[in-house]
This record gives structure tokens, C-alpha cells and sequence, in this order.
């Protein structure tokens, strides 16, 4: 008799720390690598689906996959984004699964806790433009918010630019600031941190790198506050007001086709008519590539939008996949033993 069982292997977020996957130069790099095979042709990325229940606060899950076809694998992360769980429900606000499948019988080999390796992606492609886009010599670093992806960032954009001195945080609440300093200031010695104690102005002006890393749908970071020569990592939805975009001398996105589905101040303003393709310097992976350049002058303002690229989500867990078992984490689980009628007792189960 064939065996048709299958097996596949769990791994939580537990597994996946203690096998060392919480490595965000290993991120960078497998995201590098994985843009160009996009560029290549070597990837199948289809639209994501997105179900919002409630529009005002954009509650939502998203269904995103993608086949990294010279590693045989299809993916697909499940993440869930419900913005006011913190305040509701005391919880984080978003939430991730990926399941990874083989595509030459098409049978899982692994399911696999999301999150980490989505905030790890989020981080990875802001250090890899920054990497781009940033001035070599940027010391200051300013970010509105104060959450998972504000502290992932800092890490990405500390890997890139070493040349950081301070770190300055402005939130809803002071609280909240000075819970990302005591977290993150024994991690960087050599940085200052510095709470803006709510004020975004206090915390972007005349930083050389700005990150918005919010859940809010308004223009949080104004004009003003960007000096020439600073690059913008633009994370969330609506962070900006459009002067911020209409001032910039280049506009990154990790793909504008995707941006221009989404509710980005990029896709906003791009709906509205005022922006079009022609005004995006590039895609990230056309820097990468070498095909483009990335900056060019010491006082350019630069804009960087990115919206999430599934398939840079699957590789970052392909990757953590095979450095967790290479390792023994996780566990081996059946999803059956055999063919529902190679059961032998299948006809007292059947119910009619």
C-alpha cells in the first residue's frame, strides 16, 4: 500500500527565537537576494485579498501568497490587523501565520508563527532603503510611534547606518516612550534616546532619517519638519500630509503597483490625480539591481513608501524554516496517516 501519510513541521514563536531566527542582517539579506529574483522573473506574487470589517478603523485580515520558485516553495501568511486592539483589548495589533508548501506534490512542510518574520521583513526592506537612500553620515534618527515596528526599524536602520548618535521617540504617551527607551537604549550604548515627550515636531525636526511607524489615518509628519538631505520611511497608512510627498526629489516604494491598491498617503494622493507613475523615481528592487541609482546629492529629500511584498515575507520564513530545523526546534505533526478511506474502520465513522 502507497504511504500516504503527511507530516509537516510546527514552529512557534518560541521555536523560532531560540533557534537564533530573530536576526534582522539575516532579513536584510535574504530580502536583498529575494528582490532580485524578483527582477528576474524567478517569482510568482498574486494579488493579496484583503477582508476590512470595519472601515473607519480598518480592522482587517489579509490573505498574501507567494511561490518562490528556484527554492520549490508556495507560501502564504495569514496576518490579521485590528489597530485598536491595544486600546480595547490590552493586545498587540497584529497577528501571523505562515503556511509553507512544496510545489512539486503540493503537500505542506511547515506552519509556522508569522509575526516575527513580518516585522522582520517590515524592518529589513526600511534598512535596505536606507541603505539606498539614506546619507552615510546620518547621526539622528526620529520616529513617531513607539511599537513593534518603530523598535524593529531601529534595529534595520542602526545595521546600515552605524554612524547613528540619537534616537528621539515621540508617541500618544509619554509612557509609552520611555517603555521603548528602557527596551531599547541597553542594546545601543553609543545612542543617545531622547522622549519627545508626544511632540512629533520635537522628534523629526532636523533628524537625518524619519520613520512614521503608527496604525493612525492622518497626517502626523508636516513638511516642515524634513530637512534637506533627510530620508522618510514611510510605514503605516496615512502618516503624512502631502507636502511631505510634493517636496521630496525622489519617491521610493518597495512596488507602486501594489501602492496604488492600497490607503497610503502615496495611494491617496495617486486616487485624487495629483500624483502618477511617472513621478516614482523607483521600485526598490530597481536600486538593488543596480538599475537605477538610489541618492545622488547630500540635500536630496527622499520618500520611501513600502506596503509589504509577500513574497519577501515567505523567503524571510523559508529561511527561518531551515535554520530552525536545522536545529531540531519544532515539531513534527501528522495532518493524516492515510487516505480518508485506507481507514479501517472508516465505515463506522461515516455519518449519513
Amino acid at each position: 500500500m502507497p504511504d500516504h501519510k503527511i507530516t509537516f513541521t510546527y514552529l512557534s514563536q518560541e521555536d523560532l527565537l531560540e533557534a537564533g531566527c530573530f536576526d534582522i542582517r539575516m532579513a536584510m539579506e535574504v530580502a536583498e537576494k529575494t528582490l532580485l529574483s524578483y527582477k528576474e522573473s524567478r517569482i510568482l506574487f498574486p494579488e493579496k485579498i484583503v477582508q476590512i470589517f470595519d472601515q473607519s478603523a480598518q480592522d482587517r485580515i489579509n490573505c498574501l501568497p507567494a511561490t518562490l520558485l528556484d527554492d520549490k516553495i508556495c507560501g502564504v501568511k495569514w496576518v490579521s490587523v485590528f489597530p485598536r486592539n491595544p486600546s480595547l483589548h490590552n493586545t498587540q495589533n497584529l497577528s501571523a501565520i505562515f503556511l509553507l508548501s512544496e510545489i512539486e506534490k503540493g503537500l505542506p512542510v511547515a506552519v509556522m508563527e508569522g509575526t516575527l518574520a513580518s516585522n522582520l521583513r517590515v524592518a529589513a526592506m526600511g534598512g535596505l532603503a536606507a541603505r539606498y537612500l539614506s546619507r552615510e553620515d546620518s547621526e539622528i534618527i526620529g520616529f513617531i510611534g513607539a511599537g513593534e515596528q518603530a523598535k524593529m526599524h531601529l534595529l534595520s536602520m542602526k545595521v546600515v547606518r552605524p554612524s547613528l548618535k540619537e534616537c528621539r521617540v515621540a508617541a500618544k504617551t509619554i509612557e509609552e516612550e520611555q517603555k521603548y527607551i528602557d527596551e531599547l537604549s541597553p542594546l545601543f550604548p553609543d545612542m543617545t534616546f531622547v522622549g519627545a515627550k508626544t511632540n512629533g515636531r520635537s522628534a523629526m525636526e532636523d533628524a537625518d532619517i524619519l520613520v512614521t511607524a503608527t496604525s493612525a489615518q492622518a497626517p502626523l509628519l508636516k513638511a516642515s519638519w524634513m530637512k534637506p538631505g533627510a530620508f522618510y520611511s514611510h510605514i503605516g497608512g496615512w502618516e503624512d500630509e502631502y507636502a511631505v510627498v510634493q517636496q521630496c526629489n525622489k519617491i521610493v516604494c518597495d512596488d507602486w503597483d501594489s501602492v496604488t491598491h492600497r490607503t497610503q498617503t502615496l495611494s491617496r494622493m495617486y486616487a485624487e490625480g495629483l500624483i502618477s507613475g511617472a513621478d516614482i523615481h523607483a521600485d526598490l528592487h530597481e536600486l538593488v539591481s543596480g538599475h537605477k541609482p538610489g541618492r545622488e546629492s547630500s540635500d536630496e529629500r527622499i520618500y520611501f513608501n513600502a506596503v509589504g511584498l509577500s513574497y519577501i515575507d515567505v523567503a524571510i520564513g523559508l529561511s527561518m524554516f531551515h535554520r530552525a530545523t536545522s536545529v531540531n526546534a519544532g515539531r513534527q505533526l501528522d495532518l493524516q496517516q492515510c487516505m480518508i478511506f485506507e481507514h479501517g474502520n472508516i465505515m463506522q465513522q461515516l455519518r449519513l
